[in-house]
């Protein structure tokens, strides 16, 4: 029953005058009696429309439920004459508002949102086929399938680097360890001074031996405090040097080895292509390989000018860091074992050490609370 009725109302011609009213209809009365009982058991028609035809349908086979209702009072003579069809409406919405569509900000939103969806598409996209030619060269290079681009020169130097920094880094490692040992020699002394100290006072038999032993051990600490400042800024600069200078320098290498990788499953992919067919489409494929080659041969190119500036401006860096530490060690170490207390100072005052006030390390007592 109701799909006839919607069928009817879907099939129905609503005339419309120049105002956009709608005329009269005639009257029928099975149509009455139909639409009447589909206002009552059917569903709230004012909210809802009847579809007619398939998706993508004309817009003629849209009829409002405002219409259906139009119709039923038309059947029972009621006038409406300010009532307007849908097309109508939508008619004098254009008037009103012409180009309304190219301001609407929800449109704008939404091709920006579409934009950054699309872009996003592609970046992952773009890195899923870089990934996947560089896994493909890197185990093809392990299993020694395929080739890589070895520059000799430049490799040697690089693991000369490696070489350096591992040993450089057992040597920050002595110099640290060195500095807790004697650290804990300087405290002893400290304390046994402390304690000479005390009993010189206390035992008059023997305050004179007790006294010049207290004086020993409160130079020796004196002195141990300026060689650990010595060693302190010797191992601060080696730590320099190791973990920041050089890592550096290995960082831009890293990116390197990565560029060539890169290079190398781009070249491969282009030979690859070169000894295929040569219709249409392969070609395409070879003029857009060719592209990719180019951009990631002058990627490679370009870091590879980077890694040997670097390593030239590293080992001059290192040399004249190294000299200078290296005296500074020497010298201190001589000086302090010698007893010479004036070397010791000199030593500390040419190479513009400077010593922290004791109890520096210790939190005060505003902070201890």
């Amino acid at each position: 029953m109701a799909d006839s009725i919607m069928s009817k109302a879907a099939t129905m011609e609503i005339p419309i005058n120049s105002n956009g009213d709608t005329g009269t209809l005639a009257e029928d009365d099975s149509l009455e009696q139909d639409l009447q009982q589909v206002m009552v058991s059917g569903p709230n028609l004012n909210e809802t429309s009847i579809v007619s035809g398939g998706y993508g349908g004309p817009a003629g086979g849209i009829i409002p439920t405002s219409s259906i209702k139009d119709i039923r009072m038309k059947s029972r003579g009621v006038g409406l004459p300010t009532s307007q069809s849908a097309a109508g409406r939508l008619a004098q919405h254009t008037n009103q508002h012409p180009g309304s569509s190219s301001h609407n900000p929800s449109s704008s939103t939404e091709e920006v949102t579409r934009g950054v969806a699309v872009e996003k598409i592609d970046s992952v996209k773009k890195w899923g086929i870089n990934t996947y030619k560089c896994t493909k060269q890197m185990f093809s290079e392990r299993f020694g399938r395929g080739s890589r681009t070895v520059d000799l020169e430049l490799e040697a130097q690089i693991d000369v680097l490696r070489d350096t920094k591992s040993k450089y880094e057992h040597v920050l490692s002595l110099a640290t360890a060195l500095i807790n040992h004697f650290q804990s020699m300087v405290e002893t002394q400290q304390a046994l001074g402390d304690s000479f100290t005390d009993l010189s006072q206390k035992s008059p038999e023997l305050q004179d031996e007790f006294g010049y032993n207290a004086e020993t051990q409160k130079l020796l600490c004196k002195n141990g405090e300026a060689l650990l400042g010595a060693i302190t800024f010797f191992v601060a600069s080696i730590n320099t040097l190791v973990n920041k200078t050089m890592d550096d320098t290995l960082m831009t290498i890293r990116l390197y080895e990565n560029a060539r990788l890169e290079f190398d499953a781009y070249r491969s992919d282009l030979e690859e292509l070169s000894l295929g067919p040569k219709d249409a489409a392969a070609m395409v494929r070879i003029e857009m390989a060719q592209h990719d080659y180019q951009i990631h041969r002058d990627k490679y190119e370009r870091l590879r000018s980077d890694v040997t500036i670097k390593l030239k401006f590293l080992e001059e860096n290192k040399v004249k860091v190294m000299h200078k530490q290296l005296l500074l060690f020497h010298n201190a170490i001589s000086a302090y074992f010698a007893g010479n207390q004036q070397q010791l100072e000199q030593t500390l005052i040419q190479f513009n050490v400077k010593l922290k006030p004791p109890g520096s390390d210790k939190p005060s007592w505003l902070e201890e609370q």
